[in-house]
């Protein structure tokens, strides 16, 4: 009995209809698959096309967008050139411009039916924008190696990690997107760095550590899985192998070495290397590199992947395991699973990448508004200039701050230690001192007041360091004869002080004038922190009310009105100084005649007693090597700077005498021997002493007024006359160096605790604290509206403004595009 053509072969019986549709039904149910899969692929081309765009836009504009892509990554001979070459279905000779060693290429591959001839467009440098489409081969390697040496040069750099963007469209090329990186390299090439391995390296790791990127990361077949040289390298960047797809490249030179079955599955598997989740894929592709048509090409590709399956089958005794290790074999597996898997990652990313575009429509929107108002501003005069003014305020409250003692900004990373501020400011040490002056707190960074104070002691530091400069017997003797000639017997001391005077005036000036040029560096060097302070605070309090930054001219034009009014005080304060320094080395100046001075001549003065302890503020040591430093310090302040009394006495204190005490010598004579402490080793009698008899009340009286006039020049003075000069050279030139070193170090001493010292303070701190808001705003607001607008309107004030806008726009525009795209998206999926 035969059998129904629809009855089953084993019982004959007639089956049920509803398990055997009518064909008008199978029709309407493949009608209905089509759809569903033609509506697939549209929906899956939309989304590709929306991420392309995206891509572009992230690439041109520097956006960090969450873009799921594919990182090709490999040895520079591992097949990563002729996989890209099979993927788009055309040769462009990509492996002859060496591209993948220098520079990356974003290939955008976009499936177009009517594209029977791709058709390749580069997207222009720091632009959104597409080039004309090229389609000769020759013209496109052309240019990838053009845009490669013309950035390289520019960059001076061997490998750059800008990519190039290539869009192709083609008939016969998936809906794909891959990175191709430079490939690993063990040693440079003739002519580049040694460092460029390392710098590849580097560059690659950069690109595939996002975690929404794919690595794509190919392997030659002859390399055996535990000699692999770069899987470590995969291994640092996905320790765990989840986003990585590993080829083995060149598959058809390994299977010659195949006989058994068990060979070919040990190898496939990879057991024991990379876990037994991990599937690679082995390809081959054709090695014929003749110039063959694209459609050759593709024919080529597919025989191969045909060749390589029959071996596996044919020549292996017992085949292998189809079943297991088949999906992953040939050209044609891994298109397919890359596309797949790249448009399943774009699903799973949409709803995020919608959301992060609309934060940054957002953000966008947001920064427009800000330049239309700052825009605006410029044309309204008024409300610019009381924009302006406040802005000014805002950086003299915060100057005022920053000296008055702040520690914000951090001072780690905005201070400076001493010999910091020395090399910045190109004062590099103290002229006439050849020690190396190192103050408390030196190693310390600090700014503003701290700073301040510690250049102030620094100052006594240097100036107490120096001694008298040794005079030579010519000059002593010249100026020691002229005194001796003008008669009297006070040529020595006076000659004394005239040298003490000279050194005084010629070696403490540029100490002064160093002192006064590093307070002021130290000054203007708070303008840049009062304007981080200003964004600080801004940023932190979410305030930007006066929002000055993109004014390019006004800021400039108030920071030169700030540094050249710091500069004005520097000025004045010198000065100021040098006023004191002139009257305290006048010849009229009774700074060397002074009592408790002159008791103590006689004796050499030790200078740096009084400066071992001195207490001043930033003696305090809060630096780590402080108590050592102050222990042997040598070149610091006295301590007790209370009390002015002259180096001389600081280890003979002595009581000075009352009037009625001093003994006045009868007739001052050349030939007696002279007591350098002023008075003759013969009694001449005490003018309360009548017990002598020299003396009566008559005679007191008449020598009285003598006396008065002559007890604060000559009662020390008569040491030794002009013409003793020639017989006593020797005790002369002593005598008068010692002498003079004393009034050296007095005049010193007078200047450092009790001139200098508040002149700098005034003249420095109180300007910046009382006037330096009236002084910035007369000289920037107390101008005519034309002469203000100048500080707006300046080259590159307005128009920065204008670019920064319009850059926001094409930005602003292609993200809202980008954001509808996506929005119709997350409706379908």
């Amino acid at each position: 009995m035969a059998t129904n053509a629809f009855s089953s072969p084993a019982t004959g019986r007639t089956p049920n209809p509803k398990a055997a549709p009518s064909p008008s039904t199978r029709r309407a149910a493949d009608s209905v698959a089509a759809a569903a899969a033609a509506a697939a692929a549209s929906d899956s081309k939309a989304r590709f096309e929306a991420y392309n765009r995206l891509q572009a836009a992230a690439v041109a504009f520097g956006e960090k967008l969450p873009i799921p892509e594919i990182v090709a990554i490999g040895g520079q001979s591992d097949g990563k050139s002729s996989l890209l070459e099979a993927l788009l279905g055309f040769r462009f000779n990509v492996r002859e411009v060496e591209m993948g060693t220098r520079r990356p290429l974003v290939l955008q591959m976009v499936h177009d039916p009517t594209a029977l001839d791709p058709r390749c467009r580069f997207q222009e440098e720091d632009s959104e924008e597409y080039g004309s489409p090229m389609v000769l081969a020759t013209a496109i390697a052309d240019l990838i190696k053009q845009r490669t040496e013309a950035h390289l040069r520019k960059i001076q750099a061997a490998v750059s990690s800008k990519p190039i963007v290539m869009r192709a469209e083609y008939a016969y090329c998936p809906n794909l997107t891959i990175i191709d990186t430079p490939g690993f390299v063990l040693k440079a090439k003739k002519g580049e760095p040694e460092s460029t391995p390392e710098e590849i390296l580097s560059m690659v790791k950069s690109l595939a550590s996002p975690p929404h990127r794919l690595l794509l990361f190919l392997q030659q077949s002859s390399v055996e899985w535990c000699s692999s040289l770069w899987l470590d390298a995969i291994r640092d960047i996905d320790p765990t192998f989840r986003r990585t797809m590993i080829v083995i490249s060149k598959f058809d030179n390994r299977l010659k070495e195949f006989t058994e079955r068990w060979e070919v599955d040990s190898y496939l598997s990879a057991s024991g290397y990379l876990g037994d989740n991990i599937h690679p894929f082995f390809v081959a592709l054709p090695k014929d590199r003749g110039t063959i048509s694209n459609e050759e090409f593709r024919r080529q590709i597919c025989q191969v992947d045909i060749d390589v399956l029959r071996h596996l089958r044919d020549s292996v005794k017992g085949g292998f395991n189809e079943e297991k290790y088949g999906p992953y074999i040939g050209f044609s597996c891994l298109k397919k699973y890359l596309e797949s898997e790249l448009q399943k990652r774009y699903k799973e990313a949409a709803p995020a990448t919608l959301a992060l575009l609309e934060q940054r429509c957002s953000e966008v929107s947001m920064d427009l508004s800000r330049l239309d108002s700052k825009l605006e501003a410029t044309s309204d005069v008024s409300q610019l200039r009381r924009s302006a003014m406040l802005h000014a305020a805002n950086i003299c409250t915060h100057l005022r701050a920053l000296l008055d003692g702040a520690a914000d900004p951090a001072p780690e990373l905005w201070g400076k230690t001493t010999e910091e501020e020395q090399m910045h400011s190109g004062i590099g040490s103290w002229p006439g001192i050849n020690i190396s002056v190192k103050p408390p707190n030196s190693s310390l960074k600090l700014y503003g007041g701290a700073a301040f104070e510690r250049v102030m002691h620094e100052f006594r530091c240097a100036t107490y360091s120096m001694e008298c400069p040794q005079v030579s017997r010519e000059k002593v003797a010249n100026i020691l004869l002229a005194h001796a000639g003008r008669g009297g017997s006070s040529g020595l001391t006076e000659a004394a002080a005239e040298i003490a005077r000279a050194a005084a005036r010629s070696w403490l000036a540029p100490l002064i004038d160093t002192a006064c040029d590093r307070l002021a560096f130290v000054l203007q060097s708070l303008f840049d922190l009062a304007m981080e302070r200003c964004r600080y605070q801004d940023s932190k309090y979410h305030q930007n009310v006066e929002d000055m930054d993109g004014y390019v001219g006004f800021l400039a034009a108030l920071r030169c009105s700030y540094y050249k009014f710091v500069k004005d005080l520097s000025k004045q304060c010198k000065q100021i100084v040098r006023h004191h320094l002139d009257s305290v080395t006048s010849p009229y100046s009774h700074i060397c005649y002074e009592n408790d001075f002159l008791s103590g001549v006689g004796s050499v003065a030790n200078s740096m007693h009084r400066f071992n302890h001195f207490p001043g503020v930033t003696s305090f040591d809060l630096s780590d090597s402080g108590s050592a430093l102050e222990e042997a310090q040598e070149n610091v302040p006295p301590k007790d700077h209370q009390h002015m009394t002259p180096p001389a006495k600081g280890n003979e204190p002595k009581e000075v005498l009352r009037e009625s005490q001093l003994t006045v010598p009868e007739t001052p004579s050349p030939d007696l021997p002279v007591d350098m402490n002023g008075g003759k080793k013969k009694d001449n009698g005490n003018l309360n002493d009548g017990d002598n008899g020299n003396l009566n009340d008559g005679g007191a009286r008449k020598r009285h007024a003598r006396m008065a006039a002559y007890a604060n020049r000559n009662h020390h003075n008569n040491v030794v006359g002009a013409d003793d000069l020639g017989s006593k050279q020797g005790s002369s030139y002593s005598s008068i160096c010692s002498i003079s070193a004393q009034y050296f170090a007095k005049m010193r001493e007078v200047l450092i605790e009790r001139n200098v010292p508040s002149a700098l303070n005034s003249g420095f701190l109180t300007p910046c604290r009382e006037r330096l808001f009236l002084a910035l705003g007369f000289e920037l607001f107390a101008v005519n509206d034309d002469r203000f607008m100048d500080m707006f309107v300046a080259p590159g004030a307005v128009d920065a403004i204008q670019n920064e806008r319009q850059s926001l726009l094409k930005r602003q525009k292609i993200l809202l595009s980008c954001l509808n795209e996506f929005k119709n998206i997350s409706r379908t999926l």
